[in-house]
């Protein structure tokens, strides 16, 4: 009995399958900055971040840090104040969105790390991660980070930096 080589059998042999496995182990991180600000009433950001292409489309969702214990889903009403993230993906988005959607956060620097497997559908090329906060009884901010994706070496970490509702924003990309 003759057996044929399977295409997997063969991909696997040669390496072809390793691409993929490669682009799953890649990671962003991502810094965020909420100051401290100085202010008579203070009010959580709510903050979006999400990746654009080079078009300035949205193209995924990362986070969405808001008030998602209010009552009867009030915390929703006030996404749309994060203008540039609703125009582009929030009126469309359903929420609270598991693991997407989350508290707001205090003022420090905030972590999140994101996999090669929860970026998937991104094609090779260049992006811009996108950080927008609006504040109850202050301002709005959107602060813009280039990356490449994915990363094909270890490279510096990318930074900008808001000046009121947003600190230092770093995002590193990890192959």
């Amino acid at each position: 009995m003759r057996v044929k080589p399977s295409w997997t059998l063969f991909a696997a042999a040669s390496g072809l399958a390793a691409a993929p496995a490669a682009a799953n182990a890649a990671e962003l991180s991502v810094s965020v900055e909420i100051p401290r600000l100085s202010v008579a009433e203070y009010h959580r950001p709510y903050v979006a971040l999400w990746i654009e292409n080079a078009d300035q489309a949205a193209m995924k969702t990362l986070a969405v840090w808001y008030d998602v214990k209010l009552k009867n889903n009030e915390g929703n009403t006030w996404l749309k104040d994060m203008r540039q993230w609703w125009r582009k993906a929030g009126r469309t988005a359903t929420m609270p969105a598991d693991g997407v959607s989350g508290p707001t956060k205090a003022p420090g620097k905030h972590q999140v790390t994101f996999s090669g497997a929860q970026l998937a559908g991104l094609a090779p090329g260049q992006y811009a991660l996108v950080v927008e906060a609006s504040r109850e009884v202050g301002g709005r901010e959107v602060v813009r980070v280039p990356f490449a994706w994915p990363p094909k070496a270890p490279a510096r970490p990318a930074q900008a930096a808001g000046a009121t509702e947003l600190g230092a924003v770093v995002v590193t990309a990890k192959p």
